[in-house]
């Protein structure tokens, strides 16, 4: 099982700051890759991702670096079919991999959230209102063959609406990051943490590694 140490980040993440000097905020922070491509027998495309993770006492903020063949991005009403997109995507558990946040958004900006036990028929996602709290900046370059688009997610933690979630230093929680996109050419299922299952599902919270906020 994988683990990593979020640690905080020392600024004031008010509305008007831009792409750039989020970027710039978060330029410390240690990248983590995506290497499992875990399903690449029948899926072998993996594009390169890399990402940030850090928190305030008011926000949990990510940053992805992806380098794809392929961009989509069809998707602009919250809670639609993102995953089918170019997708990133953050699961996190507060309670020991019980119950889970799934936060999944394409590479406009467009995200839904769901939450509930790893049973699908169980799980809800959250009200509109409530995802677009999250603030999504993005950055799109297309050169030639090489594209590449970037992602940071400033997440207010009164998102995670079902969790005592206040102060976050010193937890332990859990949790994976991943890449997707469904109805891409190459359709494609990375993690950061590996995923022991014979078919693509990100809905395993046994396969979640371990975040200790510093």
């Amino acid at each position: 099982m994988k683990k990593l140490t979020i640690l905080p980040i020392a600024a004031e993440l008010t509305n008007t700051l831009d792409y750039h000097t989020l970027s710039k905020l978060l330029s410390n922070l240690e990248s983590h890759s995506l290497e499992f491509n875990n399903w690449s027998e029948s899926f072998p495309y993996k594009p390169e991702v890399q990402f940030k993770i850090g928190y305030t006492r008011e926000y949990l903020v990510l940053q992805y670096d992806v380098v794809e063949e392929q961009l989509r991005g069809n998707y602009s009403e919250t809670n639609q079919n993102v995953w089918e997109d170019s997708c990133v995507e953050f699961f996190i558990s507060f309670d020991g991999r019980k119950h889970y946040y799934n936060l999944e958004f394409n590479l406009i900006g467009t995200g839904l959230i769901g939450y509930g036990p790893a049973e699908k028929a169980s799980r809800n996602r959250l009200d509109i209102t409530t995802i677009e709290q999250v603030r999504t900046y993005s950055l799109i370059e297309r050169n030639g063959s090489d594209k590449r688009w970037s992602m940071i997610e400033v997440i207010p933690l009164a998102v995670f609406q079902f969790d005592d979630v206040v102060d976050l230093k010193g937890k332990l929680i859990h949790g994976n990051f991943y890449k997707c996109g469904d109805h891409l050419k190459q359709p494609h299922f990375i993690s950061w943490n590996k995923i022991e299952n014979p078919t693509p599902n990100f809905h395993l919270p046994e396969f979640f590694g371990e975040m200790v906020f510093g």
